[in-house]
């Protein structure tokens, strides 16, 4: 770690602790050259895998495509940001930790809809209608027996 005063390489740690969160270490630096002292934070880097598209493309996740998709399912949804965070979440987890280094935005897709079925059924519905490509109402009017079933 080089000193951001001093720009020399030569620090040492003097103290480290949890952040609240338990997800970084908060570690107090001093500069063996200059003598000042900083606060770094450390996190664990997980690589996402790569996204396979449908034709064949594959691309890098990207948090605002899957936040934006679940954003418009839920426009005017009485649903809490917290509760849409924490899907979010979720799903990022799931792709840290799934151990491919490719996937496919098809999984993705079905990890949504199933977060999405347990947030609000008709921002479920709406995801669902595009992510499947519905052709008639009849796509709906399964889509929501399967609903009604296993409510």
């Amino acid at each position: 770690m080089n000193c951001p005063f001093c720009d020399d390489k030569d620090t040492k740690v003097i103290d480290s602790r949890l952040v609240e969160s338990g997800s970084q270490v908060r570690r107090r630096r001093e500069c063996m050259v200059c003598n000042e002292r900083y606060t770094t934070f450390e996190t664990p880097e997980l690589r996402y895998p790569l996204l396979v598209k449908r034709e064949g493309r594959k691309v890098h996740f990207n948090e605002q495509n899957l936040r934006g998709g679940i954003l418009r399912a839920l426009e005017k949804r009485p649903v809490s940001v917290d509760l849409i965070e924490k899907s979010i979440s979720l799903i990022k987890h799931k792709l840290k930790t799934c151990g491919a280094k490719e996937i496919s935005t098809a999984l993705i897709g079905e990890w949504v809809m199933q977060e999405l079925r347990h947030l609000d059924d008709v921002a479920y519905i709406r995801f669902a209608s595009v992510y499947r490509a519905f052709q008639d109402t009849s796509d709906f009017n399964n889509e929501i027996d399967k609903l009604k079933k296993k409510k």
